[in-house]
């Protein structure tokens, strides 16, 4: 009931969550009958694994669309290794370390997960992904397998030293480490990618440094989310380097006598350390030329700035996981099918940020200027003419319109009934009645 009443009380959210349902913009549909029962299992996989990207993968130009949603699922497979704390690291490490072999391995499956692992089938499973694979372009196998190599042998790095996350990490330095093996790689291998199926600018391939903001953009923004779980399961990813400055531990942002202080200075250090990225990762969307890879790349970056934008200086942080509304994201995804779109968002949210900066926080004055800066390079690099653009018919459009006007009309009738019916017995009206007082005709009827 709390998910519908936040609809209602937001309707453009209503209407995004209503277009995204009934009129989807979908330019290339998968043809399910000409594909493969171990591809159609890959995807029924994609669904199972997925918690955001399995409909937006599957809408990908034909070109990448089983490449990533392959990519995603042994990356998937890859994780769970890594999460798994039932498994041994005599068992553990090795696994993370030739994962890349299994790849080209036909059938090799593995079983020893734990029960409660949720993604433990795409392991049991996994010899469909490898018949699969074997069918990709070579081009993209060697991407995905390099990939999957240099993620692997990170994890079992950071699986050995089990202490490095106890009270954070220890510098900026390791902090920019650890994102880029747990999600800048993911970046680097979907750019390689794009560029294979000269879906991306060469600037991608000459300017590293914009795909690696791409992926630390999300997972920076993931850790500051995600404080009070990691804290829970006992370990943290805040840098010591910038926490150090306001608590002496991160444990000590369990008080609530600190986090409503201090610990809001924490926030605003890690938000800096976050926007100074935003206008590598707008550049990086300005060189996506592929409608539905663009909408790929974009949505997760728009999810990622309203994420900022309502973790800053928000001391729920410290007691919850704090998500944005689902009707929200739904608008976030329509308004990520243009660069307009994009770029209208991250202005929007950057204000935000701005307008609730504190002047009593040690870094006020920094943000102020980040903040300026980013909305000057927005203004300068503000789309004029924007051809990524996945619109709808106006057909669906008009559609959806008649169907919100009608629902609209329909409850204002339901209301208007119901107020009078009440106002009618509060006077005394009698409502009393059978079927046979009000159809006479049914009198001989079996019915009565």
């Amino acid at each position: 009931m709390g998910k519908l009443a936040d609809l209602l009380l937001h309707p453009s959210e209503l209407r995004a969550a209503l277009q995204i349902k009934f009129f989807p913009s979908v330019l290339y549909p998968r043809d399910t009958k000409s594909e493969t029962p171990e591809l159609h299992r890959c995807y029924e996989l994609l669904n199972l694994t997925s918690r955001s990207f399995a409909a937006v993968i599957q809408q990908l130009h034909p070109e990448l669309r089983d490449a990533i949603a392959l990519f995603y699922i042994i990356l998937r497979a890859l994780d769970t290794v890594e999460d798994d704390m039932t498994l041994s690291l005599d068992t553990k490490i090795p696994l993370l370390r030739k994962f890349d072999t299994y790849l080209t391995t036909p059938g090799w499956t593995f079983n020893d997960s734990g029960p409660d692992e949720k993604d433990r089938v795409v392991l049991v499973e996994f010899d469909v992904v490898i018949a699969e694979y074997s069918n990709l372009k070579p081009e993209y196998r060697e991407v995905i397998a390099d990939i999957t190599r240099r993620m692997g042998a990170g994890m079992a790095d950071y699986a050995i030293d089990s202490d490095f996350t106890r009270d954070g990490l220890e510098t900026v330095d390791d902090y920019n480490l650890y994102c880029y093996y747990v999600a800048g790689l993911v970046g680097e291998g979907l750019t390689r990618m794009a560029i294979i199926s000269q879906f991306g600018g060469p600037i991608l391939a000459e300017e590293p440094d914009l795909h690696l903001a791409m992926g630390l953009f999300l997972q920076k923004t993931n850790i500051i989310r995600d404080f009070k779980e990691d804290l829970d399961d006992g370990r943290t990813f805040y840098p010591k380097e910038l926490w150090a400055r306001h608590v002496s531990s991160l444990k000590e942002l369990n008080d609530p006598a600190v986090y409503t202080t201090k610990g809001l200075h924490v926030l605003t250090e890690m938000t800096i350390n976050v926007l100074e990225l935003v206008p590598k990762v707008l550049q990086y969307l300005d060189n996506i030329n592929e409608p539905t890879l663009f909408r790929f790349c974009a949505i997760p970056q728009v999810m990622a700035i309203a994420t900022l934008e309502l973790v800053f200086n928000n001391i729920h942080v410290f007691e919850t996981n704090v998500k944005i509304r689902r009707g929200l994201a739904c608008k976030l995804i329509l308004l990520a099918r243009s660069r307009k779109g994009v770029y209208d968002v991250f202005r929007e949210y950057v204000q935000r940020i701005h307008d609730r900066n504190v002047a009593t926080d040690p870094n006020y004055l920094k943000l102020e200027i980040l903040c300026g800066k980013i909305e000057q390079y927005i203004q300068q690099h503000y789309p004029k003419d924007d051809n990524t653009t996945l619109s709808l018919s106006k057909a669906h459009d008009d559609s959806l319109d008649s169907l919100m006007i009608l629902a609209a009309a329909g409850g204002f009738a339901i209301a208007t009934c119901a107020i009078m019916v009440g106002v009618a017995y509060a006077f005394g009206a009698n409502f009393s009645f059978s079927l046979q007082d009000a159809f006479p005709f049914l009198a001989d009827s079996k019915l009565t």
